[in-house]
């Protein structure tokens, strides 16, 4: 099934509910990065909350960074995302579900590279890969200055570490359960997916009630999807006796807006003299993308352009 997240209420809209599968989103991010096991699980639990997190945003132009620095031996995970930007079409036409546009995200690990020993119940331990931390959510909404939000990892698990995110940044009780199933080798992602449920502030107790028992019961989101349930499915399991309403579908991709034009005008921004020095070393320069991994190659010619482009514009 194609990536995407379903949007909805229940209970009289008191709750707020959001159902993703990201495998293929996952996936591309391991593809791209080569990211180990551990690293590739880290990463896909951060671009599917993070992936969530975007569809809540109301602009198209605005933009939602989530960045985990931390002492552990993966030493950091930052994912940018933006709001959903329509497409003016239903992706899926076999959908009743209306499609609100296409969430793009992108992120990497400081070490995608990491190896640590599984748990002892044989699970990847992304909690031991990122070890104490901190986690900031940045959002840019074309406002003077972003709206920024940090709180201490409290597991390192990216689930936990979201809901005590919403919980006290937000002042939003939520429930967020993310996953990112691994073949033992080969780096092949069996599926990936993730839930965000939040509290509205007129939500009744026997509604909290209801829901908290609902959670501690639920099945971990990767056997859900495993066992071939989308968004959709998932959501009707666990809340469909709860008066649950499906507003709409946010389809999802890994996708990087960097150009060669964007890497050349940062090349520019840089001071002359040293763009002279790598002229004068008579050798291409070679500038990576970290979101992305892609490398973009200037030569010595193309590197003189810029120069007299700079200078012209001085």
């Amino acid at each position: 099934m194609a990536d995407h997240i379903i949007r909805g209420t229940a209970a009289d809209d008191s709750i707020r509910l959001f159902a993703a599968v990201t495998t293929e989103l996952v996936q591309a991010a391991h593809d791209a990065h080569n990211t180990s096991n551990v690293a590739t699980a880290a990463l896909g639990r951060l671009l599917t909350g993070g992936a969530i997190m975007g569809s809540m945003l109301k602009n198209e132009t605005d933009v939602m960074t989530l960045q985990i620095d931390c002492a552990g031996p993966i030493k950091g995970v930052t994912v940018t995302v933006g709001a959903p930007v329509s497409t003016g079409e239903n992706a899926d036409a076999a959908s009743e579900v209306k499609t609100a546009g296409t969430v793009h995200t992108k992120g990497y690990c400081k070490n995608p590279f990491v190896e640590i020993p599984l748990k002892e119940n044989g699970k990847l331990d992304v909690g031991g890969a990122l070890g104490a931390g901190m986690l900031t959510v940045i959002k840019d909404m074309g406002l003077k200055e972003p709206f920024s939000g940090q709180t201490e990892l409290v597991s390192g698990e990216i689930a936990e570490d979201l809901t005590y995110y919403f919980a006290t940044s937000e002042q939003t009780p939520s429930a967020v359960a993310l996953g990112v199933l691994m073949a033992p080798e080969g780096g092949k992602v069996i599926c990936a997916g993730g839930l965000i449920v939040q509290l509205l502030p007129f939500a009744p107790e026997d509604v909290i009630s209801k829901l908290e028992e609902k959670i501690k019961g639920m099945e971990p989101v990767t056997e859900l999807i495993k066992k071939g349930n989308g968004p959709e499915e998932i959501l009707k399991l666990i809340f469909g006796d709860m008066g649950l309403k499906i507003n709409d579908r946010v389809d999802v991709a890994f996708k990087c807006d960097c150009s060669k034009e964007k890497v050349a005008k940062a090349i520019m921004s840089i001071e002359a003299k040293d763009i002279e020095e790598m002229i004068a070393d008579r050798k291409p320069v070679e500038v990576n993308c970290h979101f992305c991994n892609t490398t973009y190659k200037f030569t010595p010619e193309e590197l003189s352009i810029l120069l007299k482009s700079k200078k012209s514009s001085n």
